[in-house]
């Protein structure tokens, strides 16, 4: 049942999607800034679903709840920096040590409660998928290593700084831009690149100077989760 409703849940954003395209429906050339979040949304419903029915350990939640403040009043005195700030290694790092579930839930939450702050908009819902699939990839990288390797972790950090822009301006120039053409779609990948630049400069500067601490703390405080008391009978 579980599964069933998970494979609907992605199934009607494809149907979504191909009638935005297809001529003769109602849905066909819509306005793409206010119906994008929307597509976003139920795909980040399936996560979320899917996380209220793994059934979450009351510690599991406060964790979650924990390091996605941490990961969004850290964002807040970076904001005058443009795209710099350690939200993104903050997200990794959680997925990194405790699974790509928690590190979407951290990544998703992270971006709402600090737009409460830096402006909601429609925007909230792309931010929020972005940072989910962060703390999903770095988590995915933790299956194929051993123990916390920097080397790798910053590249990937860093890689993210620009693909992070990169999904971020698909909804930018399907929402805001015209006409929807190869040049605009260039010219505003190219206008992003100082940015994204910046972010991924950020994300290796943040994982050099704090990758190594936050791993073995957030480590330690794993292994106490893991800690199972068992009753002695006499």
């Amino acid at each position: 049942m579980k599964k069933k409703i998970f494979i609907a849940i992605i199934i009607l954003t494809g149907i979504l999607l191909a009638a935005s395209v297809i001529p003769g429906n109602p849905l066909y050339n819509v306005n793409w800034a206010l119906f994008s979040p929307v597509i976003i949304g139920l795909a980040m419903a399936a996560f979320f679903w899917r996380f209220e029915q793994s059934g979450a350990t009351s510690k599991e939640i406060a964790l979650i709840a924990t390091m996605a403040a941490l990961a969004a009043v850290s964002r807040i005195p970076f904001a005058a920096i443009m795209s710099v700030q350690p939200t993104t290694f903050i997200v990794m790092i959680t997925g990194y040590v405790f699974g790509a579930q928690t590190g979407f839930m951290v990544g998703a939450i992270a971006a709402l409660v600090s737009n409460f702050f830096l402006g909601q908009g429609p925007w909230t819902p792309w931010q929020m998928y972005c940072w989910g699939l962060c703390g999903v990839s770095a988590a995915l990288l933790a299956r194929v290593q051993k123990g916390f390797k920097l080397n790798t972790f910053a590249i990937l950090a860093g890689f993210w700084g620009y693909l992070f822009g990169w999904i971020m301006n698909v909804w930018h120039w399907v929402g805001f831009v015209y006409p929807l053409t190869l040049e605009t779609f260039i010219a505003t990948y190219i206008a992003s690149f100082p940015f994204d630049t910046l972010h991924a400069a950020g994300n290796v500067v943040f994982t050099i100077l704090l990758g190594k601490s936050f791993y073995q703390v957030l480590m330690r405080f794993k292994n106490r989760l893991l800690v199972v008391f068992e009753e002695v009978k006499q």
